[in-house]
């Protein structure tokens, strides 16, 4: 998969097995790495938003065979037998009050360019259905990572999902990376190793205020973020106007702890919260989430590197599993959509 964040292109070798006595999933996590998107790859989809209809339809393809391309070499490099790829593709359009979402890298051209069966377009069954078509990694919240109270991904936008009266709920929480990695960038840098730049700012009261009234935040759940509202609500916020970067860092930062501890602190009941993904390596990030947690039964984990960085991958993998076997790889009481659905359009 491709986040959102634009790091790169995720993948992970996984081995998922059923035990029917105990009714549980379980999972191996094998080779994984992120191969860095091409110079002209990443310049066209930062600049997606502005391409005419045949100009993103060229890129679908032309992503579609790097994805394919680097998914053999992979293969090869670890002498690796799958039966199966499940991709997320990268995420163009997401506007599920439209009804409408697009994830690039065409299903056709990876699967002729990997020689392998692909599974993709996991969202589009869940909004024809009503629903917002995401968070689907909820699913694999819930039948690979119960022992959780919680899960939190830290990616281009965070999201969160639990069990609430027995039943699954999760939402998008913020912008993250996609707003972090942006004002890095503006100092020359990928991105803010550890949170180091914003640690070394103040927060500005004028422009968290700004921050934490945006209207999404006062709405419920479901509810899934874009990065049309981002780039149409956020960004501007963020410009540099008479605000240090070090500053403008800072308090994006404290809006983002502010917002995840709000969802960590309205949790029922004790517990351990599981935070992956990129921004869970922010040292600085989880210190400042960390310091707005109010109640001292929820503990905060973060686990090793590799699941940190692909648990998504592994999750995508996981609803290519449901897929094929035509269970409910996306939950109703997620997204929304009037009943649970298995998503996926499978290329042979």
């Amino acid at each position: 998969m491709s986040g959102t964040s634009l790091d790169g292109l995720d993948m992970a070798y996984c081995e998922f097995s059923f035990d029917e006595d105990l009714n549980k999933w379980t999972y191996l996590l094998g080779p994984v790495e992120t191969v860095p998107l091409t110079v002209t790859l990443s310049d066209k989809l930062i600049n997606c938003m502005g391409l005419s209809g045949l100009e993103l339809s060229l890129l679908d393809l032309d992503l579609g065979r790097w994805m394919g391309d680097e998914a053999k070499k992979f293969i090869k490099k670890y002498d690796l037998a799958p039966e199966i790829v499940a991709s997320h593709g990268h995420t163009i359009f997401h506007q599920p009050e439209r009804g409408l979402t697009l994830q690039i890298g065409r299903g056709t051209e990876l699967s002729a360019h990997c020689g392998l069966p692909v599974i993709n377009d996991f969202r589009s069954v869940d909004m024809a259905l009503g629903g917002q078509g995401a968070p689907l990694v909820p699913v694999g919240d819930k039948l690979l990572f119960s022992e959780f109270t919680a899960c939190i991904n830290l990616g281009g936008i965070s999201n969160i999902s639990f069990e609430k009266e027995d039943v699954r709920v999760a939402w998008d929480i913020s912008p993250v990376n996609i707003i972090l990695n942006r004002l890095a960038n503006e100092a020359g840098l990928e991105f803010d190793k550890d949170g180091q730049l914003a640690a070394g700012g103040d927060v500005h009261e004028g422009l968290l205020g700004k921050l934490n009234a945006l209207d999404y935040y006062q709405y419920p759940g479901p509810k899934s973020l874009g990065y049309e509202w981002i780039e149409s609500a956020v960004f501007h916020l963020l410009d540099p106007g008479n605000i240090s970067l070090p500053d403008r860092l800072r308090t994006a930062v404290e809006h983002i702890a502010i917002q995840l501890a709000n969802a960590i602190n309205d949790l029922p009941g004790k517990g351990k919260v599981l935070f992956t993904g990129g921004g869970a390596l922010n040292a600085f990030l989880m210190e400042r989430t960390k310091d707005h947690v109010i109640h001292e039964d929820k503990q905060i984990l973060v686990p090793d590197i590799s699941l940190v960085q692909y648990k998504e991958a592994l999750i995508f993998a996981f609803l290519g599993v449901l897929r094929l076997r035509k269970e409910p790889n996306c939950l109703a009481s997620v997204t929304g959509a009037i009943r649970d659905n298995v998503g996926g359009v499978y290329y042979e």
